[in-house]
């Protein structure tokens, strides 16, 4: 029997209070909020309400829609989604966006780049996994073109997958994302977004140079902790455009609890060396700079993933995105598996020079394009559409 259902009143853009979900789903009432109970995972509350730990992710980001930031501290709520037969949330069209910016059909004027692999502490997933996604989707639609001399010029890069890359069905869901809420800010600008694959150019020079005014998707430090940290003390950060699930894969004969932080403790964790560790070592844990824990810094994501399966440690801990992709490309389905329980959850966000002199105005055209988003469904509609063609790659 489900427990701590409260039924709340019918959403315009959900579909009535009923389920359709996959063969050998339980049926189970949708549309309602859910108190978090002390021991409640999203994969708990995924199979007490449809029978399958599988939309475990659809749960996470219908909540991360409404409120930015999910979780499941005991009395919390969680609002349950209906599902679609496809197993997606349901919700309805996206509405059309009052003030779009029209643009013209020339390119921005950026100059030519040569792709190389992205920085360490910027996850990348090989182009394949870009291309495997892309093959999943239905045909994407003709590539977005700007004005030529738009009043805000966006940066981004490619093999990023799923977040951003200019084969992905709307360039990725960070970049669906960042466009659906750039049309529908308050006062509008002409805005265009340039590709540099060479990510360890976009924060120093370019876009603290101005060559270019914001750039995404970047992760932001722990700026309390660190203050120091050259991205704190050069660049402001938007609301974050989504929260990125930081998880422990582990070897599916050699699992271990991971309930709370002392189940850590001890413990070797690889994660490649250059990426972010801040999650790890933030002030309630210390568990790099305190000698909790060994902490191995791999080659690469695959090399972290070659010392999970060698026994030489006990975790490799890196995004969900990037850790599904490496157990496909690597033939490690059934031989590893994630822990329910997120080490952090990290946000990818916007961001501009502290020496902009339109940083705030910018960010705040940002800031409540996204609001505007959660606010009318239209973010979840987008999350959740690319969630699923995801999933679809990962079957």
């Amino acid at each position: 029997m489900l427990r701590h259902l409260t039924s709340r009143p019918a959403r315009s853009l959900l579909a009535p209070l009923a389920v359709a979900l996959a063969p050998g789903a339980v049926s189970a009432a949708c549309d309602v909020d859910y108190t978090v109970q002390a021991g409640d995972t999203y994969y708990s509350v995924s199979q007490e309400h449809f029978g399958t730990r599988a939309h475990w992710q659809l749960v996470y980001q219908a909540n991360q829609a409404a409120s930015g930031v999910p979780g499941l501290l005991p009395g919390n709520q969680l609002y349950i989604p209906c599902l679609n037969d496809g197993g997606a949330a349901v919700v309805a069209a996206p509405p059309s966006a009052e003030g779009s910016v029209e643009v013209t059909n020339v390119a921005p004027t950026a100059a030519p780049v040569t792709p190389i692999t992205p920085p360490a502490d910027l996850p990348t997933v090989a182009e394949n996994v870009a291309a495997s996604l892309a093959s999943t989707a239905p045909a994407a639609p003709l590539e977005r073109s700007y004005p030529a001399n738009a009043e805000l010029r966006l940066l981004t890069g490619g093999n990023y997958a799923p977040f951003t890359d200019k084969t992905l069905p709307e360039q990725g869901l960070v970049t669906e994302l960042l466009h659906a809420a750039l049309d529908n800010t308050p006062n509008p600008v002409t805005y265009s977004v340039a590709w540099e694959d060479d990510w360890s150019r976009h924060l120093f020079p370019l876009l603290d140079e101005k060559a270019f005014d914001m750039g995404f998707p970047w992760l932001k430090p722990d700026c309390d902790a660190a203050p120091e940290n050259e991205r704190c003390q050069n660049f402001l950060f938007s609301e974050p455009l989504m929260l990125m699930p930081i998880m422990l894969f582990v070897r599916e004969d050699n699992q271990f609890q991971f309930r709370d932080d002392s189940d850590i403790l001890g413990r070797a964790l690889c994660r490649p060396a250059g990426y972010f560790t801040h999650d790890l070592d933030r002030q309630d844990r210390k568990w790099i700079s305190e000698g909790k824990i060994t902490f191995v810094a791999g080659d690469s994501p695959r090399d972290c993933f070659n010392r999970l399966m060698q026994g030489e440690v006990d975790a490799a801990t890196v995004n969900l995105f990037l850790g599904a992709s490496v157990i496909l490309e690597m033939g490690l389905r059934n031989k590893v598996v994630q822990l329910e329980k997120p080490v952090s959850e990290e946000g990818l966000h916007v961001v501009i020079s502290k020496r902009h002199w339109r940083g705030t105005t910018h960010l705040y055209r940002v800031n409540a394009g996204l609001a505007k988003l959660r606010e009318d469904g239209r973010y979840q509609e987008i999350v959740s559409r690319h969630l699923e063609l995801f999933q679809a790659r990962l079957q």
